[in-house]
């Protein structure tokens, strides 16, 4: 044996013999895993929390929200029992009891009729917020539908429906409302009627254009392909997908309710006497108010207070009601 061939061999043992050292010192259990774990990849790190839950306490955080909730659930809870809470009602007369101020008697004094301001007041919130509601269902039950089935049918179908909406943009709302009001006799039934005529059409665009988005989306065409129909599409699958926008829009439409009632109240195309309301009633403060400013203070304090809370309070839903502000 060469030199050469004997360097080469020894070589070749020195080689396999770190290699076996190599293997000793690097075997599977000599490390230790120190990230996540293969097994542990798909488990879930907290307890399911549905939707609604999920906004709830997400609702609970906002302080404004929360307060504005409680401030209009002692308002409406009063709306409903403060009419029974004295032996008055919103009609009685007794000149000899007109102008008191708040008393032990009369909570919130009387007007020029001696009537109780207490049970008008709330007789009138009652009142006031019973048009805004009713108001707002007609306009989400239009306006979703419209917009549901205009995105869904698309086309010229959907061309012509849009172009009936630009057609009731474009007339001023306010101005259609007095016209109607003055055609027709004031009141409850005929002032829901002039503000459902137009109130639709933001829930229909919205709802529109929501629909757009979700219409194409992998869900929607796996139940097409199963055979599901244009109104279990809605019911099923678009109506819960915008549940959330539609409540936000339903709460900030309810205060602008509140506001176009008693504003047509107060110029005398509302409700007339002795029916009650906020806009009434504001109305007649506004009359008395140098003399009597008692009169318009507790009316115009309520307005304040329930379209303040609204707003505060769909600002909240619409912050924890957006999936982008999920974690």
């Amino acid at each position: 044996m060469t030199n050469s061939t004997l360097e080469k061999y020894e070589k070749t043992n020195i080689e396999k013999n770190e290699m076996n050292n190599f293997d000793h010192l690097f075997k599977e259990d000599s490390f230790k895993v120190v990230g996540a774990k293969k097994d542990s990849q798909d488990a879930i790190t907290r307890p399911y929390v549905g939707i609604f839950k999920e906004s709830w306490l997400r609702l609970t955080k906002n302080k404004g929200a929360v307060v504005s909730l409680v401030v209009l659930s002692i308002l409406i809870i009063l709306a409903l029992i403060g009419p029974y809470m004295n032996e008055y009602t919103y009609d009685e007369t007794n000149y000899e009891k007109a102008f008191q101020e708040p008393n032990s008697e009369h909570w919130f004094g009387t007007d020029k009729f001696g009537r109780d301001q207490w049970t008008r007041i709330w007789e009138g919130t009652r009142i006031s917020l019973y048009i805004a509601l009713l108001a707002t269902v007609l306009d989400l039950v239009i306006g979703v539908l419209y917009g549901s089935i205009s995105a869904l049918v698309g086309g010229k179908v959907d061309n012509v429906m849009q172009r009936i909406i630009e057609v009731l943009v474009g007339i001023p709302n306010l101005i259609l409302i007095i016209l109607l009001i003055m055609l027709l006799k004031p009141g409850i039934f005929t002032i829901t009627v002039a503000m459902v005529i137009t109130g639709w059409v933001n829930m229909a665009r919205l709802v529109r254009s929501q629909v757009f988005k979700l219409k194409n989306q992998e869900f929607i065409l796996a139940s097409k392909a199963l055979g599901a129909s244009n109104s279990r599409l809605i019911k099923e699958h678009f109506i819960p997908n915008t549940l959330g926008l539609i409540i936000v829009n339903m709460m900030f439409t309810i205060p602008s309710a509140i506001f176009t009632e008693a504003f047509l109240s107060f110029i005398g195309l509302g409700l007339q006497e002795p029916l009650a309301s906020l806009g009434v009633l504001i109305n007649d403060g506004f009359k008395a108010m140098r003399n009597n400013f008692y009169l318009l203070l507790y009316p115009a304090g309520v307005i304040v207070g329930l379209m303040v809370c609204f707003n505060l309070l769909a600002d909240g839903l619409r912050d924890a009601l957006d999936p982008k502000m999920r974690k």
